[in-house]
């Protein structure tokens, strides 16, 4: 592995750990990810020399594997398909950029990746979807990271609220729908989340099920 002369920063915010590195080359990156392989618990950003890695903790996953059922839960309701890869790897080295999601899908370009046993921008499209539970305030602006990688819409859950982007001409707006699921009642999902704290998440889960019929049920009978 290349020595570079980086400096490193470590802080904690919300009691998640993130530790930074600075002129970390795209080969030290890469190196570095070879090294300790895909069984890891942390997660990294890459940025053209920065490289942000960041251990979750579980009130920041929690939050995110109950939108992945949820999205779960959606897509069974219509009768999709989804190809749901978690933390997958984005990376672009003509950009010299990379980043994890907290968990990502494709949606619409399912069929596109789908058996695939690696996928590789820019040669494949990007997901669909990226989720991110964002707990810990971060060194990069990961908004930029995923316009250039050409993410079309991202979900942020953080301060008990979930908001959504799209992308739009190379930059993300804040929208009030998803333009994959454009009847999702976003502002709804936060509630669900707080009551998994109570009735638990599988509940939660059937909970949202039952409000995604009742909603499809009214779409139908218009």
């Amino acid at each position: 592995m290349v020595t570079t002369t980086s400096t490193l920063e470590q802080q904690q915010v919300y009691s998640e750990p993130v530790v930074t590195l600075r002129g970390v080359s795209w080969q030290t990156y890469k190196a570095l990810m070879a090294d300790v392989g895909d069984d890891r618990a942390w997660r990294i950003a890459y940025d053209r020399g920065v490289l942000e890695i960041r251990m979750p903790l579980p009130k920041h996953e929690e939050p995110k594997r109950l939108i992945e059922s949820f999205i779960e839960a959606l897509v069974d309701e219509l009768g999709i398909e989804i190809r749901s890869l978690g933390a997958l790897t984005l990376e672009r080295e003509d950009l010299t950029r990379a980043v994890e999601p907290d968990t990502c899908f494709y949606i619409e370009n399912e069929s596109t990746v789908r058996g695939k046993d690696e996928i590789n921008l820019p040669d494949d499209p990007p997901p669909d979807l990226v989720v991110e539970s964002d707990y810990t305030s971060s060194s990069l602006n990961k908004f930029t990271l995923y316009a250039s990688l050409g993410v079309p819409e991202l979900w942020r859950y953080r301060k008990n609220a979930l908001e959504v982007y799209q992308l739009r001409e190379e930059k993300y707006e804040k929208s009030e729908q998803s333009g994959i699921f454009p009847f999702l009642p976003i502002a709804e999902v936060p509630g669900f989340i707080e009551q998994s704290k109570t009735i638990g998440q599988r509940s939660a889960v059937r909970l949202f099920r039952q409000r995604i019929r009742e909603i499809v049920a009214n779409q139908n009978s218009d």
